[in-house]
């Protein structure tokens, strides 16, 4: 008899904020089929792992090597999960993230803590009581099983509309191609056209708060807010990197700025640390080499959130990430600097912000060559004070207008170059 094993604690307060938060912030609500509970068992070196669904889909299942990570595909699904704490440390696995990779995919990703071999997966149906059941278990195996595995194309099995498989990536060449044809010269005048990138999003939760809220969230509904400020002051056009709960690779957050013709990125992030006393706002834009090992530490960790996806590792070649870097005009980098500064200046008039608020580190999303990209980091949703306060209406209008004032003192600045 299997025993299903939930793990203790108190119930999310994120579930509040997930009922509260704007349309688009929570859970697919439009998909046919619902995951209603998520279930992790143990016995005999197997961990089995139950999906309840309300409908039958279609699923693709398949490995990743470097993390080893196990990967569910289904269709586009809804969320409805009992308030408690998710599934973490039982059997092989280490933990398990979920969310919308794509436009009409769900994707589930099991962190596991060894080598794993798929021993079984099957779709119950319903029974008794309960909907239908989608099934997993895995065994631990070698690591060259595991790679021999992860190189196959996994096990697919069809509904009525079963899930498409993984994209293939780009090769590394045409992934630089996409950065190297230059951008049309951007005259000034009123209206700017601003990209802003909400951190995060998806299977990819980022940083989760003392309250259990998540990042992506946070960084969503900052963002919502900065960009109805900007368009309501008539000056400016502001697309989002994305307007829902969808995970986009980091790659492609710039690719979309310079394919929109941005005269300027903005990426929004909150950060969490060991000490939970620390607080306060910094502002990031790109160096390779980092002012400091807690930003460079930060930088190393937001570069993996590809991994996190459950995408294969495949950060491009040290050459064609120099190519990057040397595309990356110094006017580019003085611009940024120019904006991080009143930025910085702005925000420390509303709250409070770290002392070495300006900081340096080669982050992958701030790496357009010619798009000034600053990354702000909202504080640390490790400390209660600061996670409560940006839980709040209130402080994050303080700081979207904080940071729509830095932006028009920027853009000032930059129209008086331009006419002299």
């Amino acid at each position: 008899m299997w025993r299903v094993m939930r793990p203790l604690g108190a119930v999310f307060a994120a579930l509040a904020w997930l009922l509260s938060a704007p349309a688009g912030v929570g859970p697919a609500a439009a998909a046919e089929a619902v995951v209603t509970d998520f279930r992790v068992g143990y016995k005999d070196g197997t961990t089995r792992f139950v999906f309840d669904l309300s409908h039958r889909v279609g699923y693709h299942v398949f490995t990743l090597a470097d993390p080893y990570r196990v990967v569910i595909d289904l269709p586009e699904v809804g969320w409805r999960l009992p308030a408690r704490p998710l599934p973490s440390g039982k059997g092989l696995l280490e933990r398990v993230r979920y969310g919308l990779f794509k436009p009409g995919t769900s994707r589930v990703v099991l962190d596991v803590n060894a080598p794993s071999a798929i021993d079984k997966v099957f779709l119950m149906a319903p029974g008794g009581s309960r909907g239908y059941r989608l099934v997993l278990d895995l065994v631990e195996t070698s690591r060259q099983a595991f790679i021999t595995q992860s190189t196959g194309p996994g096990l697919r099995v069809s509904a009525s509309q079963p899930p498409p498989p993984p994209p293939p990536g780009a090769s590394a060449t045409a992934a630089a191609m996409r950065f190297l044809p230059p951008r049309k010269p951007t005259r000034a005048g009123i209206t700017r056209l601003i990209v802003i990138d909400p951190g995060h999003g998806g299977v990819d939760p980022g940083t989760i708060g003392v309250s259990g809220i998540y990042e992506k969230h946070i960084t969503l509904t900052m963002a919502r807010e900065i960009k109805s400020r900007l368009e309501r002051s008539g000056r400016y056009k502001v697309l989002l990197t994305r307007n829902r709960d969808i995970f986009i690779r980091l790659r492609d957050r710039i690719a979309f700025a310079r394919e929109a013709n941005a005269e300027l990125f903005l990426s929004i992030h909150a950060d969490a640390i060991r000490n939970r006393n620390i607080r306060g706002l910094s502002v990031y834009t790109l160096s390779e080499r980092a002012s400091d090992k807690e930003a460079a530490a930060l930088a190393e960790k937001e570069n993996k959130a590809d991994l996190i996806s459950g995408i294969a590792f495949e950060e491009y070649p040290a050459d064609v990430n120099g190519i990057l870097i040397d595309l990356t005009q110094r006017e580019t980098m003085n611009q940024s600097v120019r904006f991080a500064a009143r930025l910085v200046k702005e925000l420390g008039r509303e709250t409070k912000v770290l002392r070495n608020s300006h900081r340096f580190a080669g982050f992958a999303v701030l790496k357009s060559p010619d798009v000034p990209s600053v990354l702000l980091e909202l504080g640390f949703l490790s400390n209660r004070k600061e996670e409560k306060a940006l839980r709040t209406k209130t402080y994050r209008a303080k700081l979207a207008a904080a940071t729509v004032r830095a932006i028009g003192g920027y853009f000032a600045g930059v129209e008086e170059a331009y006419r002299k």
